[in-house]
């Protein structure tokens, strides 16, 4: 298309331009590679922290594994929750861009103050060390909710609704995730675990702060619609999903509102009450439950906008066991690598924490191989829809999962084989790939513009879900040495390999279902894959 023609037609509609878009189908816009660099000092901060957070747990604040791991589930399913309220903020006040700065300093705050959590921990008393520690939580599980759902958005916002070039784009989006994500482990990593936890946490604050200064200052140049209007200025406009301005006001009404708020309390009650389910855990399950039949309830859609939904909906659940599965990763899987792998190489040592920037790795190699794969599946007009990508990722999850089942059956006395763990994630990875991203630009796409953070605050409930049931389920990891083994609906997990094979079942029997329910979700998706 002519630059000279597009100017001509922005400026006699009076709208600003940016001559240094792409048009579709000729790459990308340079504002996805400025949140991309923004995600990725973001995730490095995240993950850095996350790599060393159970060992510090158990090893500083001598808390006992299953102790740390609902701590885990609990602080990761959190961070997932919140981005429903960051996601309500910037539809109905705030906008995207003033919720991402706003996340981003909380995040930095919360950084330092595990800083200071681990600065406290060598003393006997670790009563300081534990409440900074908890301070810091707090700051990073609010900070995280403003700042996830929005910038994830504004992915979307960067170009047209049926642009072919979104999931390719969620894709690139996921590489940075996780360029940040494979530096951090070996950076905060190694300062945790051979320095001292305190430099591992400075370094994932500092990391934060990198991520604001790079969005703060390319944001008015390149974080534009394809027509140059600047993103996530305001509220997000009321739209339905032909760009028709309705009536009302982004996010929930009063009245649903005070539905939520309602049901929400309802649900604890009965979870905490009734199923002697933990404070968070009750918590985030119950707004798990409560939030999408608050959204699809509302007047406003019309019947292929609740259809859509139904679609986002229904692929929670799946997401959910996906989720549960995968985040072993931060607990269990940090158990086995640290107590029952051999990570003698070359005699160096592998630091435990370094397993966790596999999967990152992993992901900066496959993810735009995978994403070219999409890119020619299209050319040629096989277009798989989102529910047939993301059964055959929970696929990609059994198999992982059944591959260190293997591994874990007889475990010599220097440990299991790293090759073990370096190919669960591998496997994980690619299932990851055909999951995440995918999920990602579907809730973009199906989403009433109206809607559109609050939406992908609702999904990341699924993944809050997913995190807390992972920690608890890491909290039945099996250990060798306690002759008292932890039971899950009357089996009795005894071994590494039993507790290896129950997310095989776990992850394999969502595929399948998924599988059978692909043909009915995508009439229900309208034409959009």
């Amino acid at each position: 298309m002519d630059k000279n023609k597009v100017q001509a037609e922005a400026t006699a509609l009076d709208m600003p331009v940016d001559m240094n878009a792409t048009p579709e189908g000729k790459g990308h816009p340079k504002g996805l590679y400025v949140l991309f660099a923004t995600e990725f000092w973001e995730r490095f901060s995240y993950y850095g922290m996350r790599a060393i957070f159970a060992l510090y747990m158990t090893k500083m604040l001598l808390l006992d594994k299953a102790l740390a791991s609902n701590i885990y589930g609990s602080y990761t399913g959190l961070v997932y929750l919140t981005p429903l309220i960051g996601g309500y903020v910037a539809d109905r006040y705030w906008g995207n861009r003033k919720s991402i700065f706003v996340g981003g300093l909380l995040m930095a705050m919360g950084q330092f103050l595990m800083f200071f959590s681990a600065t406290f921990s060598h003393s006997t008393d670790k009563g300081m060390a534990i409440s900074f520690m908890w301070a810091g939580l707090a700051f990073l599980i609010f900070g995280n909710g403003f700042f996830k759902p929005n910038i994830s958005t504004m992915v979307g916002q960067l170009y047209k609704e049926n642009d072919t070039r979104k999931d390719a784009a969620y894709t690139i989006f996921y590489m940075g995730i996780n360029a940040g994500a494979f530096i951090a482990p070996l950076i905060c990593g190694y300062l945790g675990e051979n320095v001292d936890f305190k430099w591992g946490f400075f370094s994932a604050g500092l990391g934060m702060l990198v991520s604001l200064l790079i969005f703060y200052v390319t944001k008015n140049k390149y974080v534009v619609a394809p027509d140059g209007r600047q993103l996530g200025i305001g509220p997000n406009k009321l739209t339905d999903t032909t760009g028709n301005a309705v009536a009302g006001s982004g996010g929930f009404s009063k009245q649903q509102l005070l539905i939520l708020i309602g049901g929400i309390v309802t649900m604890f009650s009965i979870l905490y009450f009734g199923f002697h389910v933990d404070v968070w855990g009750s918590l985030i399950y119950g707004m798990t439950l409560v939030g999408p039949f608050v959204i699809i309830t509302d007047k406003s859609l019309t019947k292929i906008e609740k259809d859509k939904l139904w679609v986002i909906i229904i692929i929670m659940i799946f997401v959910i066991f996906f989720w549960m599965c995968f985040e072993q990763a931060g607990a269990s899987l940090t158990f086995f690598a640290s107590e029952q792998t051999n990570r003698r190489i070359l005699g160096w040592e592998m630091p435990a924490s370094y397993f966790q920037s596999f999967n990152a790795g992993f992901i900066v190699i496959l993810a735009p191989i995978i994403s070219a794969m999409w890119v020619r599946f299209a050319k040629k007009g096989v277009n798989l829809a989102a529910p047939y990508k993301q059964s055959m990722g929970l696929a990609f999850l059994a198999l992982g999962f059944l591959f260190i089942s293997f591994g874990s059956k007889s475990i010599p006395q220097q440990g299991a084989s790293i090759l073990f763990l370096t190919g669960l994630y591998f496997l994980h990875t690619i299932g990851e790939l055909f999951l995440s991203p995918i999920g990602l630009s579907m809730v973009n796409k199906l989403t009433p513009g109206r809607f559109t953070s609050l939406m992908m605050g609702i999904w990341f409930l699924a993944i809050a879900t997913g995190n807390k049931l992972a920690g608890t389920m890491s909290s039945l990891y099996p250990d060798p040495k306690n002759p008292v083994h932890p039971h899950l609906f009357n089996i009795e997990i005894d071994s590494l390999h039993t507790y290896f094979m129950i997310f095989v079942a776990f992850s394999g029997t969502a595929a399948v279902m998924l599988f059978l329910l692909c043909r009915k979700l995508q009439k229900m998706m309208h034409g959009i894959s």
